[in-house]
């Protein structure tokens, strides 16, 4: 953990060796991994979807479409700003957006927004015509205490403090900003959240790869929430449909490669036990005898009802309706053994 923070604190500040025994000497032991692993999620968010940063402002720039996320450096004195929103270099000089993600507090914060935004953008100033910076809160509780000398700052319409647990209903959000939101339910909220964006977003986005990628993205958000779960567990938590993830294209693979062709009724039947494993955990012998036994047409057909599935009981009711013929002539001949 400490040669994570080292490099980080490096890569932000650069090999000052004064500086990073001051920061050593006053950053606490007890900071998590996961702060970090949630900047990761946000960076990753806003590259893939720069539209979020621009959704959570009242006044966007005309052309935020064209915006590029990015991290810039100055080199004397050498430090690194980890989010801006760049203007396309194709158009006249436009506004350039400092992003600030601050999920633990900072008792200093504001004082280093000052000095890097703002040497960042006189070394700039012939590519921008103005700037502006947002700071992403996931509660007030995260905010610097003393703000009084940067009051002139903050109180200008440049500067723009967003809390994540003030943005409203979170039902009623945009859903790329849904996404940050996720990032600071409470704990116990979160599943309950998590399903209604992945039904949200195969109802509303277009596309298998974008819906793909929103519903992944979401599964990386509740791997860090729950640190605990494995990755089936959570794809059972949220009621995905497999076939729309990375994992059944994995497992396809993996079944074509050793040999067992999708058009083969041994390579289905497997498929399909895979499938089930993964949602379900071990699947009954009994259940498992019945799947070898169905024909191609029934394998297909199961295969279609797997993604309704919500226990081994829909597996079995399933099952049942499938080869009822067999399933009721063992019943028959149980029910003549005893008489």
């Amino acid at each position: 953990m400490i040669d994570v923070l080292d490099k980080f604190y490096q890569r932000k500040y650069g090999k000052d060796d004064a500086l990073i025994k001051i920061i050593n000497s006053i950053r606490s032991p007890e900071i998590k991994p996961n702060f970090m692993k949630r900047d990761s999620i946000f960076y990753a968010l806003f590259q893939q979807y720069p539209k979020i940063f621009f959704d959570l402002l009242e006044n966007p720039p005309s052309n935020a479409a064209n915006y590029r996320f990015d991290s810039v450096a100055v080199k004397e004195p050498k430090f690194e700003i980890d989010g801006v929103f760049l203007p396309p270099e194709t158009s006249p000089p436009g506004i350039i957006y400092f992003c600030e993600l601050q999920m633990q507090k900072d008792a200093k914060l504001y004082e280093r927004l000052v000095a890097e935004s703002m040497l960042y953008f006189y070394r700039h100033r012939d590519r921008f015509k103005n700037w502006q910076m947002v700071i992403i809160y996931p509660s007030r509780a995260t905010e610097q205490d003393e703000t009084e000398p940067y009051k002139i700052f903050l109180d200008s319409d440049q500067v723009h403090r967003i809390y994540l647990n003030e943005l409203g209903e979170f039902t009623e959000l945009p859903l790329e900003v849904s996404l940050l939101a996720l990032t600071c339910l409470k704990e116990r909220e979160t599943p309950e959240a998590a399903r209604y964006l992945v039904n949200r977003t195969q109802q509303e986005v277009e596309g298998d790869s974008a819906k793909r990628a929103i519903i992944e993205t979401v599964g990386n958000i509740l791997s860090y929430r729950f640190t605990n779960l494995s990755s089936a567990e959570i794809e059972a938590m949220l009621g995905i449909s497999f076939e729309k993830t990375r994992l059944y294209h994995d497992l396809v693979t993996s079944a074509e490669a050793r040999g067992e062709q999708r058009g083969e009724k041994k390579g289905q039947a497997s498929l399909i036990l895979n499938l089930l494993s993964k949602k379900f955990g071990k699947i009954p012998a009994k259940l498992t005898t019945q799947i070898a036994a169905l024909s191609l047409e029934q394998i297909a057909a199961l295969t279609d009802a797997f993604f309704n599935f919500n226990s081994l009981d829909d597996l079995a009711n399933c099952l049942q309706s499938l080869s009822p013929n067999q399933d009721n002539g063992n019943i028959r001949k149980k029910g003549r053994g005893k008489k």
